[in-house]
């Protein structure tokens, strides 16, 4: 190294150590005896050691190489001590043990050799494991730094993100460095003064870090997932070091053939990669690999109980029985799945849905009776069935008869019960999983367990069908009553005119009152025709004159005793948003009730008032009266009258469902003996401007 080159680089390590030992000061100044917070700190003062002594080797040349090797790998060992504390003991046990393992045998490699060269039976220099040893290195540290930073909680990445950036520039800085050293045979003078400016760079985030986690812990996990995917970049790391390696070897030894050799090895080497990156068998037996040996169990179920609850809630799905086999069949990567139901009253059980092909697609489908061998052995155990271990060994379902078609069926490997207390409403046919499929007792619990959530699913989907259906039907019904209502009163004008018809039929004014009322009659039936026709309840979006309406149900109203009489208090032409046949139902209802309730010398009374956004319609007559528990509990009851077999008890509901549907309100007030006031609170849309 040059003297300009070694004044560099004792710079950069002299002004790291001095920031690591300030760093280690203020660190143990505060530091309150938790054990989490001791290993940063000699982390931290073995670091600033390391640098000082490089900062002395630049200068002097005169430090011991087994010195030097030995205080770097305990630098790596106490940071690699920090990351491991950091991660709460969740990190899967073969990587904590081999992070360790990989920096103590470095050690003590280091050290043998060194005892082998002061006994004269080893000739190898320390610096031959200086390079692969601070490669292996780097590579445990930045996959370290990975994993709990991927798996951190947002508040765990928010401490602990200072560290990964600080620690993963001075490792990743070493990885560049040695591996640069190792394809050209020898570290770079430059690279490794540039060293130790580089780990100053990293104090400041070391000092944030730690203002930030006094304690110097997170709260992280490792999924599955996250440990597949670094196990996979680990090995393809190693592979593409190797590879690049084996290219140098083959450049340096293959003579003139050396570049044609080198490339071939390299393109077949890729080939080889890209085929195993994209092959699912290898993914499926490396997912199972780690499951088996690196965890307790074979699924992470807060994984597979999101994925589960993501696909049943997915948008545009028209099905939610394809839905659920979707998500049942994505557990073990099944290429399709059949769901048998068994609909109410019915004997057998049918194939309902399919996925990802239709129930028309199936080959070889036949239904299954509801008490056939298989139905009633799920009904009794409620067993997930394995049919290739059916076929080996009856004995164990306790020689149950399978169908014909699906004994013969290869196609078919698992049958899950469909369950919602007790009572079997379906099961699901599953194919053949992709290799390795071996189903232990995890596999099957968890499919139990989404049979039994896609049954209920699927038995409330079912629920709320019928609801729905007889949501209609009930409307129809209730439009029924209204119409029948309104019927009742027409027939009872008809029958008016037929009584009187004896004695008036040569009267010129009781014919033209007949026909008169005959029109308004027929006028009204084909009216409620047409709300049948429609299927509405009859409140059509129109607007209509208050005035005239009140006035046309006061003059149906007029041939009975006590005939109302009117009193306007607003100007003509207000409108409300109504259906004029509809309002004048419900006012003429009101009157006709009161007349019932009134003597023919009694008084009722109609009058319009203006109350700002609203008017009153008010009926007011001087009969029976109600008491306060009759208009609480059945004067809006449905079906409940007091007219024994000549009312049905459907008009006072019929008015106040009709005012709430415009967004009216009714008041009622009433005592027995001092008549009623029936109030219908009507909101304002306007007035014609004439």
């Amino acid at each position: 190294m040059n003297p300009s080159m070694n004044v560099v680089c004792a710079v950069g390590f002299a002004f790291a150590a001095t920031l690591l030992l300030a760093l280690s000061v203020l660190l143990a100044t505060g530091w309150r005896g938790k054990s989490g917070g001791l290993r940063p700190i000699a982390a931290v003062l073995v670091s600033a050691l390391w640098a000082a002594l490089n900062a002395w080797q630049c200068w002097s040349q005169s430090v011991p190489q087994l010195l030097g090797c030995a205080l770097e790998l305990l630098r790596d060992g106490a940071w690699i001590l920090v990351l491991t504390s950091v991660a709460h003991g969740v990190l899967p046990t073969w990587l904590t043990r081999g992070a360790h393992a990989v920096w103590l045998g470095l050690l003590a490699a280091t050290f043998a050799l060194a005892l082998g060269q002061s006994l004269g039976h080893v000739d190898t220099s320390i610096a031959v494991l200086q390079v692969p040893g601070g490669l292996a290195i780097s590579l445990v540290m930045l996959v370290l730094l990975e994993q709990i930073f991927r798996n951190a909680n947002a508040a765990g990445r928010q401490s602990f993100r200072f560290l990964a950036i600080g620690l993963g520039g001075v490792f990743a800085y070493d990885l560049f460095l040695y591996s640069q050293a190792q394809l050209m045979r020898g570290i770079s003078e430059e690279l490794w003064a540039a060293r130790g400016w580089i780990n100053a760079l990293q104090v400041p985030l070391l000092a944030i870090a730690a203002r930030r986690t006094p304690d110097w812990s997170l709260d992280v996990f490792v999924s599955r997932q996250v440990a597949v995917f670094t196990t996979a970049v680990t090995a393809v790391g190693i592979y593409l070091l190797l590879m690049a390696l084996g290219g140098y070897y083959l450049q340096q030894a293959g003579g003139s053939w050396g570049v044609a050799l080198n490339a071939i090895f390299f393109v077949g080497a890729l080939m080889v990669l890209a085929m195993v990156v994209f092959s699912g068998a290898v993914r499926r037996r490396l997912r199972v690999f780690i499951a088996k040996h690196f965890y307790r169990n074979k699924f992470d179920y807060r994984v597979e109980w999101l994925r589960f609850v993501q696909t049943m809630t997915a948008d545009g799905a028209a099905d939610i029985r394809v839905q659920g086999l979707q998500a049942m069949a994505q557990v073990h990567e099944c290429p399709g799945a059949v769901m048998y139901l068994r609909p109410p009253r019915e004997q057998h059980y049918w194939p309902a849905a399919a996925w990802p092909m239709a129930v028309g697609e199936l080959p070889r489908i036949q239904p299954v009776v509801y008490d056939h061998d298989l139905a009633q052995f799920m009904t009794r155990t409620q067993w997930v069935i394995d049919l290739a271990e059916h076929r080996q060994a009856p004995d164990f379902y306790q020689n149950m008869t399978m169908p014909a078609w699906l004994s013969e069926a290869s196609t078919y490997r698992l049958i899950v019960p469909l369950l919602r207390h007790s009572d079997l409403v379906g099961f699901v046919l599953m194919m053949e999983p992709p290799p390795p499929f071996d189903p232990t007792y995890e596999d099957r619990d968890l499919l139990k367990i989404l049979g039994n959530h896609v049954a209920t699913i699927v038995a409330q989907h079912e629920a709320d069908r019928q609801l729905a259906e007889s949501r209609q039907f009930e409307a129809f019904h209730r439009l029924t009553a209204f119409m029948m209502h309104d019927l009742k009163n027409a027939a009872a004008q008809l029958r008016l005119i037929v009584s009187n018809a004896e004695r008036h039929r040569h009267n010129p004014e009781f014919i033209d009152d007949a026909i008169g009322t005959v029109a308004n009659t027929a006028e009204r039936i084909t009216g409620l025709i047409e709300q049948l026709r429609a299927g509405t309840e009859g409140v059509r979006a129109s607007r209509c004159e208050l005035v005239p309406s009140v006035r046309a149900a006061i003059e149906r109203c007029a041939s009975r005793q006590p005939a109302p009489t009117l009193t306007v208090a607003i100007p003509e032409h207000v409108l409300v948003a109504c259906d004029a046949d509809g309002l004048t139902s419900a006012i003429e209802h009101v009157i006709r009730n009161a007349q019932d309730a009134s003597g023919a010398a009694d008084a009722i009374d109609v009058s319009l008032t203006d109350h700002g956004t609203q008017v009153a319609v008010t009926v007011t007559d001087a009969g029976a009266g109600m008491n306060a528990t009759f208009i609480r509990e059945r004067l809006f009851r449905p079906f409940d009258s007091t007219k024994g077999s000549k009312g049905m008890g459907i008009g006072a509901y019929q008015v106040r469902e009709f005012v709430r549907s415009i967004g009216g309100r009714v008041e009622v007030q009433s005592s027995p003996g001092s008549g009623t006031r029936f109030q219908l609170m009507l909101p304002v849309q306007g007035a014609h401007d004439y």
